[in-house]
């Protein structure tokens, strides 16, 4: 049977240990969001609000998928069993109407995502951008992109730690509730948000013995069980006896019932008896109370136990927590750099950092590239912080980590774009570690700015640059490079300043920004060349020459790539050496000089074999153009194949779109039409769930071509005008186009002038939401032209990729319909994994697992993970 977390979507976090108690809470809660699309649970720190809405998301959507597949099953039987009778009331006759498949109710959701913004000083929709794997689009307000990516998802968000954020907070979520409608947030926040719509539900604490209880009452109460399973799990063997419930039930009172002081408690029993714990937390109580009484009561008790457990430490412990406030997340490296000095010796910090663990002060926080990684609960982390302000170490940290992180940047960078060692394996495991850093990378980089240290800031820039761009976070890159180019630039050496400015220019490159690129481009050659650093002279070249090509100026594009290849030669820049090649090469295409670039394209190739191999399939990406425009459809699709496996490796979803597109095209051309469907579905829907509205005017415009394809000129029509009133919504051009002007004519021919205009018309009146389903929702089993010919390229003899290996005794295989990515991704649901945990066990990240899983689900025309299971038992993977 399958395992309730093996159902979710989403990147919800496995719990760290057993979920105690609160089970009213749940039910309450569950019913209330069943209600409500906006709930806020609100309550002081250390209450429990983040571990409750996890639980609470777990929950629901575990409910709500099952929930799903029994009504299928229901639906299905009600479907082939004659004289299946449906209720009256309500019907009508189609079996579809009832309660179940209302926009309300259990049923509902299909995915659970946790936006975490504790350490997040950004603006929050950029937060919740990032953890959904949704980027920014040129032009448009980020919150609006969200909107649209969200709008037709049954989803669960829950925004972890609003406080610090309210207002920013409220006004973002009150526009994804009015305009996605089927989108529930559950926010946690020690205040309400305060919108339209909004419940607040207080989060109570645990459930207390009341005075006077007997004794075999006592342990069914949530805090006295929550003690003894955190007890147990700090010295094995611990249990309630009739000697320690009384005294385990008298603390968790004076604790108020607050579970992170419980379980603070709790983790001293290995030192401890439940009696002296007991003793000396009313000893510390006393002290409160002569003290200051201004704070709410639970605050009171919270921090009275915090500083018992801080004081506790010894001196060693005391300063390793506090330094580790520094963190947003960290490894054992990181915290020997940062942390350790003459009070503590860098090899003593294994042990003190174990300590703190078992005393639930750390938590292990999972792996990234081999390594553990470990975090401090927020309360705990803004009590070190203000244990480390107050020792007078703040600013001195704070240098220290911006420090250790620059020199990780400054290597990584180093080692990633280069030929030779290290092999890619362990290139694509230092790239994913940096995705684990991005929290620290911002934290240095406020640093940087905060002091004034251009410097450092603009370095920091230069070496996450190729961190930056794969994942799209263009926008961000932006903003942060010209904070430090602003200032004075009387301390940043001209080198630093140049390399600087070449990455601003390649970046303004793809936000289409291009009087800022040529202003850096221009400026960052000037200096560059004056310091004598030939290092970014190819980049910025490089830059010019393709903003010349995009304007169509092709003699200024040719001059300027010649000179950025022979600068990038000179400069022994291997990563530009092939960068520039290959734009030579797309260059050339434009030309229509196929040979020349064929050429460029395998020097690019031959550079980049030993180095990246995001550049290697950057330039199989467009030899799959290429061969696409020779006629060679056989190798492009090959090409295309080939490019998608290393996108995929490193989560570069719009690259694996545009690959995808290139596919699905071409089994348009070639008749081949359930290849077509399966690859511009894909781009299709990777398009929407990253809110690229071009690009699901693209997919729009694709798919129209393979419904004229397919005869279906009614689908071609309204599926041309949905495309049409999109690109014309987002700026780009109100002509037709030459590829939706064919659809149109084919329409025309076969329903006259005035049908075809008026189905087109229809389209325009579309959302992009309702096009999208329209388009994915097509008959893929459609018929091609009558007496069609199977197309030459899909022989298997030519296109063993396409069709997939021969079996033995020359028997040909039906296509596979996944790569071997999903398969393997198939095998793990499979095994009941969750999508968190195939992404651990995978190395990818939790957004890119959802992704496959969804991919995979609408590949194989399912509905559940079990369908999946099945599936994945009884198919070998491909070759």
């Amino acid at each position: 049977m399958q395992s309730a977390t093996a159902i979710l979507s989403g990147n919800l976090p496995a719990e760290p240990n057993s979920f105690i108690g609160r089970e009213r809470d749940l039910a309450e809660l569950a019913r209330l969001l069943a209600e409500v699309r906006a709930l806020t649970l609100s309550g002081p720190g250390g209450i429990g609000k983040t571990r409750l809405a996890v639980r609470l998301a777990r929950d629901v959507i575990t409910r709500d998928v099952i929930t799903r597949d029994v009504i299928t099953r229901d639906v299905i039987a009600d479907d082939v069993i004659p004289g299946a009778g449906h209720s009256a009331a309500g019907n009508s006759g189609n079996g579809h109407s009832d309660a179940r498949y209302s926009g309300s109710g259990p049923g509902d959701l299909d995915e659970a995502w946790l936006v975490e913004l504790a350490d997040w000083h950004g603006q929050t929709a950029q937060q919740v951008a990032a953890t959904l794997g949704i980027r920014e689009e040129q032009g448009v307000p980020l919150a609006q992109t969200l909107a649209e990516a969200l709008r037709s998802r049954r989803m669960l968000l829950i925004l972890d730690t609003c406080e610090h954020q309210v207002g920013e907070c409220a006004t973002l979520v009150q526009l994804l509730l009015a305009r996605c409608p089927w989108l529930r947030i559950i926010a946690t926040s020690r205040e309400p948000l305060r919108v339209r719509g909004e419940t607040v539900w207080r989060v109570p604490p645990l459930d207390l013995p009341p005075d006077g209880a007997a004794a075999a009452e006592l342990a069914r109460h949530e805090a006295v069980r929550l003690f003894a399973a955190r007890a147990a799990g700090a010295r094995p063997g611990f249990t309630l006896t009739k000697d320690n419930t009384a005294s385990v039930a008298r603390l968790c009172r004076t604790l108020d019932g607050i579970p992170l002081g419980i379980e603070l408690s709790a983790a001293r029993v290995r030192a401890l008896s439940v009696e002296q714990i007991a003793d000396r937390l009313r000893d510390r109580f006393q002290l409160l109370n002569s003290g200051d009484r201004t704070a709410p009561l639970r605050q009171q008790t919270l921090r009275a136990t915090v500083d018992w457990s801080y004081e506790l430490l010894d001196e060693a412990e005391q300063i390793l927590l506090r330094r580790l406030a520094t963190f947003s997340g960290w490894n054992l490296d990181m915290a020997e750099q940062v942390c350790s000095d003459e009070a503590i010796p860098a090899d003593a910090v294994l042990g003190l950092l174990i300590s703190l663990i078992d005393k639930s002060l750390v938590v292990l926080d999972g792996e990234a590239a081999g390594d553990a990684r470990y975090r401090l609960l927020d309360t705990i982390k803004q009590y070190a912080a203000e244990r480390l302000d107050a020792a007078g170490e703040k600013d001195a940290l704070a240098l220290r980590h911006r420090d250790c992180i620059l020199a990780l940047v400054e290597e990584t960078a180093g080692a990633m774009f280069n030929r030779g060692e290290p092999p890619w394996p362990v290139r694509r495991e230092v790239f994913r570690r940096g995705i684990a850093e991005y929290g620290n990378f911002r934290i240095a980089l406020e640093t940087s700015l905060a002091h004034g240290h251009a410097d450092e800031g603009l370095r920091l820039c230069i070496g996450l640059r190729n961190m930056w761009l794969p994942h799209g976070d263009t926008r961000e890159a932006a903003t942060w490079l010209d904070r430090f180019l602003v200032l004075p630039a009387s301390d940043v050496p001209a080198q630093v300043r140049g390399r600087a400015l070449a990455c601003r220019a390649e970046i303004a490159f793809d936000l289409q920004d291009y009087d800022t690129l040529l202003r850096c481009a221009t400026e960052s050659l000037e200096l560059s060349r004056a310091s004598g650093d030939d290092f970014p002279v190819p980049t910025a070249l490089r830059v010019i020459s393709q903003a010349a090509a995009r304007a169509g100026r092709a003699g200024e594009a040719v001059a300027y790539i010649d000179e950025a290849v022979a600068a990038a030669e000179a400069a022994g820049n291997d990563w530009e050496a092939g960068l520039t090649q290959a734009t030579r090469a797309a260059i050339a295409v434009r030309q229509g000089k196929l040979k020349a670039a064929q050429r460029a394209y395998e020097a690019a190739l031959e550079v980049l074999s030993d180095n990246n191999r995001w550049g290697v399939a950057q330039v199989e990406y467009g030899l799959g153009t290429l061969a696409r425009n020779r006629g060679d459809t056989e190798m492009a699709v090959r090409y295309y194949t080939d490019a998608m496996e290393i996108f995929r490796e490193i989560d570069a979803w719009p690259e694996i779109a545009r690959c995808q597109a290139g596919i699905g095209w071409i089994a348009v051309a070639s008749g081949d039409y359930g290849l077509a469907a399966g690859s511009l579905a894909e781009a299709l829907r990777l398009n929407q769930a990253g809110g690229q509205r071009l690009g699901i005017a693209r997919g729009l415009e694709a798919f129209a071509a393979l419904a004229a394809a397919r005869q279906q000129p009614e689908r071609g029509a309204r599926l041309a005008g949905a495309a049409c009133q999109l690109r014309e919504s987002l700026g780009h051009g109100s002509g037709l186009g030459p590829r939706i002007e064919e659809v149109l004519d084919f329409a025309r021919g076969r329903l006259g002038a005035a049908a075809a205009a008026a189905l087109f018309a229809e389209g325009r009146e579309m959302t992009a939401e309702d096009a999208v389903g329209y388009a994915l929702g097509a008959d893929e089993a459609a018929p091609g032209p009558a007496g069609a010919a199977e197309p030459a390229w899909t022989d298997p003899a030519r296109l063993s990729a396409a069709a997939g290996p021969r079996q033995e005794g020359g028997a040909h295989r039906s296509p596979d319909p996944l790569t071997r990515r999903e398969h393997e991704i198939a095998l793990l649901i499979a095994r009941g994994l969750s999508n968190r945990e195939i992404a651990d066990d995978l190395v990818i990240s939790p957004a890119t697992a959802a992704r496959h899983v969804a991919n995979i689900l609408a590949k194989l025309g399912f509905t559940s993970r079990t369908q999946i299971a099945s599936w994945a038992t009884r198919h070998e993977p491909p070759a």
